[in-house]
């Protein structure tokens, strides 16, 4: 019972920070917002700290599910509303409530100022709540609601600043794009229900997990079909190809809402999805060929938009997207635990980077172009040290957090036998080529060289910023070590056998050179700014860099063509569905029908007694003869 109201405490404290604020904030002070805001999320990341103890501390795979409250019963459908907590859900809660608080932190600085702040605070505990009841629900339902609560919030979070036309419509853009995808997950809950009401007519069923589990064998001859529209899902809530153009323009929001949006939390949504599908999944080697493809294809496609991107969140963003798909690479390949890996290390340090990009913009008075940076690590130094040490993890330094984990993914597509898993492997690589290239151009432009006129009045900023930084900094560093020196990662998720080291050698030494060659091409390019070389590549190859800049013009066909696809489908159920068939052939054949019986009628009410009479007789007369027909 206790460990029960411990883990339903874990999503209802963020839940009740929201309620708080939502009623109270406008009317109590800063102070008091900020503390209630953080200190709810603060609560939850220990209680989810204590009960990930409880669950490491055990022997195999602890599975603790606790009982809620009955919510939806029709027929053999019935839905219960519980939360599951095992080594899966464990890491994902702690990494949402530990890296949530750390931003609600930075948050209070960050926003002092805004007059919205008891607002912002009641939207950030609302998606953290959404986002655990993601994590933590135990069936496809619960799961969908959290879904839908983190498109919500992010709607919410990234249109903040709604007076602002731009932000408005950027906000917008991420929800109308999620409801897209979720789509899929709608049709992939409504397949899976009509199939097991086909198996078994007689037997109710919840769509929990461990349901879906057990009866395996009666989902296997759809498999694909079912874990496809799941993917759509993902696709479109983790920003994967065709999909991926909102995550871009999420950075409207307010810095923070980047760092929480982009890196530990919604987007990795879809990533956690197929983890704890894993099952079904294997079930279909073409789906988990499709995951690990378009995760290989988005990795590079927005690897090679982020070379070429000027400011400093759009970087970070099409960054975000580029480690995404990593994560899918991994999930696609089977190696679960090295996608779930991934997601752990990428919070630690991508939210350092936003964080960080938060800091710089803090510090320019608002500007975002690093053109007009540059010499940055004089005037912010705290903030320059921990964005370096993030930018070489996510570029894959030996033994910090990013290399262990991205190098588990780039093994485990090594040596998969799914079909195209080579090619997929192929593309990785080469995207972590470019990471490596991308990353530490933008930190050579802002941070070396000397200070440009737009930074000469730059300046560090205020603790409640930096430290936030200073930890995710050393998470960045030591996060790598966190399951392999404690539990290892494979094991406490459910796989073993993991490749030797003499196996894994080749995949890792390419992995250092294609890394190594990113930043001696990045610091020969813009170490202490645009060497000339960089600015003359630029001019030679302006159309390119144009092209990429404007992410190879996909965002602008989509922007064209399916606004069009959306006029003309409805004016064609305009015409068709509501003019022609119910307008016209419903409608008005009904009225013309009526309108045809009454005039017969009317030509009856002529008010002749003769042809009353008459027509009483006939009518008697075809009774009777109905009458004796009946007899005979």
């Amino acid at each position: 019972m206790r460990s029960n109201a411990l883990l339903f405490a874990i999503p209802l404290l963020p839940l009740a920070g929201a309620v708080w604020n939502a009623v109270f904030g406008r009317r109590l002070a800063r102070e008091t917002v900020a503390f209630v805001g953080c200190g709810v999320v603060g609560i939850a990341f220990a209680l989810a700290l204590v009960a990930f103890v409880g669950v490491a501390g055990g022997r195999g795979d602890v599975v603790h599910v606790a009982p809620g409250f009955s919510w939806i019963v029709a027929g053999n459908f019935a839905i219960e509303v519980r939360l599951l907590f095992d080594n899966l859900s464990s890491v994902m809660t702690l990494v949402v409530t530990g890296v949530s608080f750390l931003i609600h932190v930075y948050s209070v600085g960050y926003m002092a100022h805004d007059a919205g702040f008891a607002r912002y605070f009641t939207y950030l505990n609302l998606f953290v709540f959404a986002m655990l009841m993601l994590v933590l629900g135990d069936s496809l339902p619960v799961m969908f609601v959290g879904w839908e609560g983190v498109g919500l919030c992010s709607y919410l979070l990234i249109g903040f600043w709604f007076e602002d036309d731009a932000k408005a419509s950027a906000g917008k853009k991420a929800f109308i794009t999620n409801r897209v995808g979720d789509a899929g997950f709608l049709l992939a809950i409504f397949y899976i229900g009509w199939v097991f009401a086909q198996a078994a007519p007689d037997r109710s069923f919840s769509l929990s997990y461990g349901e879906l589990k057990a009866n395996a064998a009666a989902l296997a001859p759809h498999a694909t079909v079912i874990a496809l529209l799941l993917f759509v899902g993902a696709i479109g809530k983790s920003a994967q190809l065709p999909l991926y153009f909102w995550l871009p323009d999420a950075m409207a929001g307010p810095t923070p809402v980047s760092a929480l949006i982009h890196a530990a939390t919604m987007v990795t949504a879809g990533v956690y999805m197929v983890a704890r599908l894993g099952f079904l999944y294997a079930l279909s080697p073409v789906a988990s060929s499709v995951v690990a493809g378009v995760g290989a294809v988005t990795a590079f496609f927005a690897a090679t938009i982020a070379v070429t991107q000027t400011d400093i969140k759009k970087v970070l963003a099409f960054s975000t997207v580029s480690q995404l798909g990593f994560m899918f690479l991994g999930v696609g390949v089977m190696a679960y635990s090295a996608g779930i890996f991934h997601l752990m290390t990428h919070a630690f340090f991508k939210a350092c980077l936003f964080l960080g990009a938060g800091s710089v913009i803090h510090a320019m008075s608002g500007e975002q172009d690093i053109r007009k940076m540059g010499g940055l690590w004089s005037k912010v130094p705290r903030t320059a040290k921990t964005f370096f040490v993030a930018t070489l993890a996510i570029a894959g330094l030996p033994f910090l957090s990013g290399w262990v984990s991205k190098d588990e993914i780039l093994d485990a597509a090594f040596h998969s036998t799914l079909p195209g898993a080579k090619i997929f492997f192929g593309v990785a690589l080469a995207t972590a080529g470019l990471t490596a290239f991308y990353m530490f151009r933008l930190f050579f432009i802002v941070f070396t060289g000397k200070p440009s006129h737009e930074a000469e009045h730059a300046h560090e900023s205020p603790p409640s910023m930096t430290v936030p930084l200073i930890v995710l900094a050393a998470l960045s560093v030591v996060g790598g070590g966190f399951f392999p020196g404690l539990l290892p990662i494979g094991k406490f998720l459910g796989e073993a056998h993991p490749p030797s080291f003499s196996e894994s050698l080749p995949p890792m030494l390419m992995a250092l050179g294609v890394g190594a060659a990113g930043f001696f091409v990045a610091y020969k390019l813009y170490w202490g700014g645009p060497s000339p070389t960089a600015l003359r590549l630029a001019t030679a190859w302006e159309k390119v860099a144009t092209a990429s800049r404007e992410q190879w013009y996909v965002d602008h066909a989509l922007g064209r063509f399916v606004p069009r696809v959306v006029m003309v489908t409805g004016f064609m159920l305009w015409r068709l569905v509501d003019f022609f068939l119910i307008d016209v052939v419903i409608l008005g054949g009904a009225s013309a029908f009526a309108h045809g019986i009454g005039h017969l009628a009317r030509l009856a009410q002529n008010g002749q007694v003769q042809r009353y009479a008459t027509t009483f007789i006939i009518g008697i007369a075809v009774l009777l003869l109905f009458f004796l027909r009946c007899r005979s």
